[in-house]
């Protein structure tokens, strides 16, 4: 029989007292309950009692509570305030010797592990995960239980012990996590050789120098999942001697390994399912044993040192739905076909040296939802058929050569929540674009640990350009069309994407106003229109937009009073909208005055659209100097030449001779007509 009394208050009530004539009770669930000290008496009167759980009390475990549970099998106290081991004998939860299963990860227990707990000669499982306890890397505390098969230490301080002695544990594990917060560990624990039994394996940030543990691999052949990232391995990536056929998970991201990925990686690991290896320090091609593995759902070598061509048989990977090539040297063409991979959905190549257009075929194009193709040398023009990646959310171009105008059919794509056609040579007008607001479709995920941890996308925001990597990507919504050729004025319906967080316009050739909807964007943090050639005045409506942090309209043909300096409009400073000729007001210097222009014709800086405009202050500059180099040219050229410097004075004398007689002769003439 099975109790369930969560969300209750039991205080100053005796339960083993109320539940007495429940004699067959076996489970009782009080979690989110309020216990005081009389809460738990006589709960020993229930004698098949096996399963109890007190997670997430609002009240603190009253003192001897499992004194007399004697029969308990199972114990769940995660998610409290136990706050030092002490607590732990206080409770009486070290006299349950025939405790199975005791989770208390999520509190805030500190210290060493309790030695009390080696009392514990039946336990199977313990999760302390969580917590700030001072857990050995080897384990010893634990080495009496006999019985233990699952032990999650994860998310707290791992530590080496001084004497790494050479006693064997009692145990034979299954299941091992002991990820999160280590500080370090001189090499692999020495109880781990006599381990037979391991099916899943985390030492993911515990630093263990020395080589790739094939020999883990070999004495586990039940070995199911092995986790070993950033735990500062070096030398080469060594595999088991022999064909192991139940590994269907390894990530060995973030060490240092050195040369190639083994060729026969594919015969030795055939049912793998996921395999992350990036940030490694691999170098040389992608072995072709690699396409022999069926199973491979999920795919990771980003940032190696990677080169040549991407194998055309990666298309051919009928499971794969996961493939992350980013960051390393691969060249040539992109891969053409997808044509068998009818489950791909996630394509990462950017950072790589891949060359010409964009041309691909995915055998199944609904189905794409992430297509990262930015920092290569792509060119020519985007391809129409990306319109028909009708749930595509993440679609990055960027820093590539591509030309021409946005294909009409991208307009289509209304699951889209991030866009970045940046640094290309894109022209044309901008289409209306509708991001979309839809809820993140879970359907699209295999692997949590994929889904949450391994998807990164750089997109610049605020100025800055940052890595979006897990489940925050779902939250994210931006445009970036920046450093391209785009004209015409910015369409009204942008307005409409209420939820974007980011939109950067910045160096085009854009015109017209700034479209007052833009007052919608009520989710929006950064907004940058500069470098354009937009009109007009700003919105004033835009100081409704209380979410921004980054605005700028620089270097534009705007005019009119900057937007009140009220709310995060006080934060913009006058680097915001400098190069308006025709804009005024704070924080800029130039005051509004009545007399100013209403409608100015815009203006440009540079030389071809001035119009006939001169400035002055130049003009008097060059005159003089030129007067002067004109007189010193002169006079240089009399000095040294006497033929030509007696033919000036003859020309002077015989011009004074002239201007005489003309004023004599004309003289009287002007006294005539009254000029005297």
């Amino acid at each position: 029989m099975t109790l369930f009394l969560h969300h209750n208050d039991f205080r100053g009530r005796k339960l083993g007292d109320e539940l007495q004539n429940l004699n067959s009770l076996k489970s009782l669930y009080l979690d989110q309950c309020s216990l005081d000290e009389h809460s738990l008496q006589n709960l020993g009167a229930l004698p098949f009692l096996k399963n109890l759980s007190f997670s997430a009390l609002s009240s603190t475990i009253p003192s001897g509570g499992f004194l007399h549970l004697r029969n308990l099998k199972f114990l769940n106290l995660s998610y409290n305030t136990l706050n030092n081991n002490s607590i732990l004998q206080t409770i009486g939860l070290c006299d349950l010797n025939n405790i199975q299963e005791l989770h208390m990860y999520d509190n805030n227990l500190s210290g060493f592990l309790p030695p009390c707990l080696a009392n514990l000669t039946s336990l199977q499982h313990l999760d302390l995960s969580s917590n700030h306890l001072k857990i050995p890397v080897s384990l010893s505390p634990l080495y009496n239980l006999s019985k233990l098969k699952y032990f999650d230490g994860s998310g707290n301080e791992i530590f080496t012990e001084e004497d790494d002695h050479n006693l064997s544990p009692k145990f034979q594990l299954e299941s091992l996590y002991l990820n999160n917060r280590g500080q370090g560990a001189r090499a692999f624990p020495k109880f781990l050789y006599h381990q037979v039994n391991l099916q899943y394996m985390d030492l993911t940030n515990i630093h263990i120098k020395g080589e790739f543990p094939n020999w883990l691999i070999e004495n586990n052949t039940y070995l199911q999942e092995l986790h070993l990232e950033n735990c500062s391995l070096s030398g080469p990536f060594l595999l088991p001697k022999n064909s192991h056929v139940n590994l269907s998970f390894l990530s060995i991201s973030m060490n240092h390994f050195q040369g190639q990925i083994p060729s026969e990686i594919g015969a030795h690991l055939p049912r793998l399912e996921v395999l992350l290896m990036s940030d490694d320090g691999f170098n040389g091609s992608i072995p072709f044993s690699l396409g022999n593995i069926s199973s491979l759902q999920a795919f990771d070598l980003s940032n190696n040192s990677l080169q040549g061509q991407i194998p055309g048989w990666i298309g051919n990977m009928s499971s794969l739905e996961f493939l992350d090539l980013s960051g390393n040297n691969f060249s040539g063409r992109l891969p053409l076909r997808f044509d068998t991979s009818s489950n791909l959905r996630y394509l990462y190549l950017s950072r790589n040296k891949l060359q010409g257009p964009i041309a691909m075929i995915f055998y199944n194009s609904v189905e794409i939802f992430a297509l990262d193709l930015s920092h290569n040398n792509l060119t020519g023009t985007i391809p129409e058929w990306i319109g028909r990646l009708s749930n595509l959310r993440f679609l990055l171009l960027s820093y590539n050569n591509l030309e021409g105008e946005i294909p009409i059919q991208l307009s289509k794509l209304d699951q889209l929540t991030l866009i970045d056609l940046s640094h290309n040579h894109l022209s044309g007008n901008i289409l209306s674009w509708m991001i979309s607001t839809h809820p993140f479709p879970r359907q699209y995920y295999s692997y949590d640990y994929v889904s949450s941890s391994r998807q990164s996308l750089e997109f610049t925001t605020k100025n800055v350009s940052l890595y979006y990597i897990g489940s925050i990507i779902r939250y994210f919504t931006g445009i970036d069309f920046s450093c391209n050729n785009f004209t015409g004025e910015i369409p009204l319906d942008i307005g409409n994407l209420t939820k974007i967080k980011a939109l950067n316009l910045l160096h085009n050739s854009l015109t017209g106003p700034i479209p007052p909807t833009f007052s919608n964007l009520k989710e929006i943090e950064s907004l940058d229109l500069s470098y354009n050639k937009l009109d007009g005045e700003i919105p004033p409506r835009l100081t409704e937009l209380f979410s921004l942090e980054v605005f700028s309209v620089a270097h534009n043909n705007l005019s009119g009073k900057t937007p009140t300096k009220v709310a995060q409009f006080a934060t913009f400073d006058e680097k915001c909208y400098k190069d308006n000729p025709f804009l005024c007001g704070e924080p800029l210097l130039k005051i509004c005055g009545a007399t100013m222009p209403p409608s100015p014709s815009p203006t440009f800086t540079n030389n071809e659209d001035n119009g006939g405009f001169m400035d002055m202050e130049v003009f008097y500059v060059t005159f003089w100097v030129e007067y002067i180099m004109v007189l010193i040219v002169i006079g240089a050229v009399l000095y040294i030449n006497p033929y030509w410097r007696r033919a000036w004075f003859y020309f002077i004398e015989v011009s004074i001779n002239n201007c005489y007689y003309f004023l004599v002769d004309n003289l009287p003439i002007l006294y005539k007509f009254g000029f005297s």
